[in-house]
């Protein structure tokens, strides 16, 4: 009866840890649904509020949700931190200054004094981006979504920035906007082959802006799913049950990687956006 008992716990003790893992990372053994949940499951966007408007789905998504959760977040966080604008500032008005004068260094750096008019553009941009990307490192089962791992998301941000360059360039240098296409220096013979490099160039940043933050946070993300359903499916092998903290510390060791490449990303979509600002504001040399 002993033996039987100790059986009995020894059975117990390893579904609690497989429920722990499941909660913690949302996956589930093989033996528990059939089939593990497939990588790219976590990426799908559900419709929370269906909604039509002129024939076109505008439904509330867990997308949106998470955008809204973002704002409301950012919002509270400034208003809270910079309410009092004590002299001697505490943690949280610390912080939102810290990341006002980041932001307003990175922008004076890459634009120059007289794009400085973008510091409001780009610290929005940053700062929602960050927080975006944070907000889907948090494991909630069923409900965490990386609103930054959707190309349409990344994508709509991108194509803000470049239509906002087109048009300020315009504004401000009018048809000599477009001598930007045109490399100081080089030989007129030269310049049919040129000109098509630097438009493709040019039409290739917010495709390069949007993929690379589309990219990193996707895969990111798929390989903490992965790693962390070994977790499961060792925990429910048997023997091999052994070999479960090997990928649980990997998973550990790659959300740290994660949360890392998350600040990153904000900050090269934001470094990335002044560059691409500097040109519309100082046009061509």
């Amino acid at each position: 009866m002993s033996a039987s008992h100790d059986k009995q716990l020894g059975l117990m003790s390893s579904l609690a840890a497989i429920a722990g893992a499941q909660a913690l990372y949302g996956v589930s053994p093989a033996w528990a649904e059939g089939a593990a949940h497939s990588p790219i499951h976590q990426f799908e966007i559900n419709n929370l509020i269906p909604l039509k408007l002129f024939g076109f789905d505008a439904s509330f998504t867990n997308a949106s949700l998470y955008m809204v959760l973002a704002l409301s977040l950012i919002s509270f966080f400034l208003i809270s931190a910079m309410r009092q604008g004590a002299l001697v500032p505490g943690r949280m008005q610390s912080l939102a200054e810290l990341t006002y004068k980041f932001v307003h260094d990175t922008v004076r750096e890459n634009v120059g004094e007289e794009g400085m008019h973008f510091f409001p553009f780009v610290f929005a941009l940053f700062i929602f981006v960050l927080v975006l990307n944070v907000l889907g490192m948090i494991p909630i089962p069923g409900v965490t979504f990386t609103v930054t791992s959707q190309i349409v998301v990344t994508a709509a941000l991108a194509l803000l920035v470049i239509l906002i360059v087109i048009g300020y360039g315009l504004y401000v240098h009018g048809l000599g906007f477009f001598k930007l296409f045109v490399p100081s220096g080089v030989p007129a013979w030269l310049l049919p082959l040129l000109i098509p490099i630097e438009v493709i160039s040019f039409i290739s940043r917010p495709i390069s802006l949007s993929v690379r933050l589309f990219a990193n946070m996707l895969a990111g993300h798929i390989a903490l799913k992965i790693f962390a359903g070994f977790v499961g499916t060792l925990l429910a092998a048997g023997v091999w049950a052994i070999l479960s903290p090997l990928p649980m510390a990997l998973t550990v060791a790659l959300t740290a990687l994660e949360v890392l490449v998350a600040v990153l990303q904000a900050y090269v979509f934001a470094v990335l956006t002044c560059i691409y600002l500097s040109d519309a504001v100082h046009g061509a040399h």
